[in-house]
């Protein structure tokens, strides 16, 4: 069932510039969902990013040409294909975008399609998950920093969408209400097919791909409240990722480096072969309890050397004016400042 390309783009700009806010109303997902496609599935083989143009957030793609505006394509070549990331997820619509992507490369015309990435903003990798789950103490150095005991079972929290954010963003901080400021650099996972009670060895086919994030947290909001994750970790802004997501064909999730710098001085350093629970088991156990929708998103975990394992009179937190910059191999850096 065909929309009308016009209207269809009005739509998916009201859904990106209403998620960022986090003032989605459950109808405007409905009416931006695209038709249904020939065959459903996850993309291969493509580095994706959401692009800001104002309002709107736009699916782009990333290659050695630069950044392929998708929808300009679609119209270009009468396609079909998903207008954002979300829409990618959600409606499984992987061979569509693939299609376009080989048919781009192909054709003349389609060059029009395509941006110098230096010119573009950046939207949030994702801007509608119906489940953001973290993981706590997932790297075995960081429970050994922060004196904590390794568990025996994934430790979960959750985000909101109302602190998604994005490459090239900021954070303002709410220093009205809190002061200690730390940074958790991750890797994310972006499921792309419903995962409910999957097995171990099947969980990675459940996975559309990986990105770059930041788990950022006021730790006295978290820790000297009674213990509420929650509250010290989904203030407004508080998990930025990006660039990009990679699609999970290119990546063996669990021997990535990972790093977070501050002020361009290194301060987490690991490699993702230091999980307590490695992804098979994080999604597996996940999806015993929750299910797991195509768009819902996993932090993974942060490594050592947060400000919160230093000795106390060692910890100087973040501050308006600090420049945070966070990497996973292949994934790409993810830039953000504080304001």
């Amino acid at each position: 069932m065909k929309q009308d390309r016009r209207n269809f783009m009005r739509d998916t700009s009201a859904v990106c510039a209403l998620a960022m806010s986090g003032r989605l109303p459950t109808a405007a997902l409905a009416e931006a969902n695209p038709g249904p496609t020939k065959t459903r599935g996850m993309a291969r083989g493509l580095t994706l990013l959401n692009i800001r143009q104002g309002a709107e957030c736009r699916l782009g793609v990333k290659n050695e040409k630069g950044i392929l505006v998708v929808a300009e394509a679609a119209k270009i070549l009468h396609m079909h294909a998903p207008a954002t990331i979300d829409e990618l997820l959600q409606n499984e619509d992987g061979p569509s975008l693939n299609a376009l992507v080989d048919a781009s490369a192909k054709s003349k015309a389609a060059q029009k399609a395509f941006l110098k990435e230096d010119t573009i903003e950046y939207g949030p990798v994702v801007t509608r998950p119906e489940k953001i789950v973290c993981i706590g103490l997932n790297y075995r150095q960081h429970a050994i920093e922060i004196g904590a005991p390794i568990p025996k079972q994934p430790v979960l929290f959750n985000k909101f969408n109302n602190a998604l954010n994005y490459h090239n963003g900021t954070i303002k901080l709410p220093v009205e209400f809190a002061t200690k400021f730390d940074y958790e650099a991750e890797m994310v996972i972006a499921i792309g097919r419903e995962a409910k009670m999957v097995s171990e060895a099947d969980a990675l086919s459940y996975v559309a791909g990986y990105a770059t994030g930041n788990d950022f947290t006021a730790r006295d909001l978290q820790l000297e409240t009674g213990g509420q994750w929650m509250v010290g970790k989904t203030p407004d802004q508080f998990a930025p990722i990006g660039p990009y997501l990679v699609t999970a064909d290119q990546i063996d999730p669990d021997n990535l480096k990972v790093e977070c710098r501050v002020n361009g001085e290194t301060r987490q350093s690991s490699n993702t072969s230091d999980f307590i629970f490695n992804t098979r088991k994080l999604i597996s156990y996940i999806s015993r309890v929750i299910t797991l929708k195509p768009g819902d998103i996993i932090f993974s975990g942060t490594p050592q050397g947060v400000i919160q394992g230093k000795p106390k009179d060692q910890q100087v937190w973040l501050k308006p004016g600090d420049k945070i910059a966070c990497s996973l191999e292949k994934l790409g850096e993810l830039k953000f400042e504080l304001v």
